[in-house]
């Protein structure tokens, strides 16, 4: 993942924000939108951008494009760069592929145990019955 690149296609849109906050929030626009195009990337190989579509396809709109917003400071510049912090970290946690699991063998020990728990309970169920004249 070259993140040079991939910043470099990210495209940003200021806004205002939302909520309470006086007239502050009326006049200026700190909050910031995040768009990063997966079908147009030029960054990802094909291989990266199966693995992202499939891991945040929930995060996805239709035309495969992700959109983050952050509006948590009261300054643009730090809005974009949380937003784009967040954005990375999402793709570097979508790009990680889980370890295969490998299915252990069962001790033969293990085995043997369980086998002879079997028997003992079996033979306290058998001691439990009436005598058979």
């Amino acid at each position: 993942m070259e993140t040079e690149k991939i910043i470099s296609e990210l495209s940003y849109k200021a806004v205002r924000s939302s909520g309470a906050g006086g007239q502050n929030v009326n006049k200026v626009s700190s909050k910031v939108v995040l768009t990063f195009d997966l079908h147009h990337s030029q960054a990802l190989n094909e291989a990266e951008k199966l693995l992202i579509e499939t891991k945040l396809s929930s995060r996805l709109t239709a035309d495969l494009v992700l959109i983050l917003n952050c509006d948590e400071d009261r300054s643009q510049f730090r809005n974009k760069e949380i937003v784009t912090k967040r954005f990375l970290e999402l793709i570097k946690t979508a790009l990680q592929v889980p370890k295969v699991r490998k299915p252990t063998k069962i001790p033969k020990s293990v085995i043997r145990k369980r086998i002879k728990d079997k028997k003992s309970i079996s033979e306290v169920k058998k001691n439990r019955r009436k005598p058979d004249f």
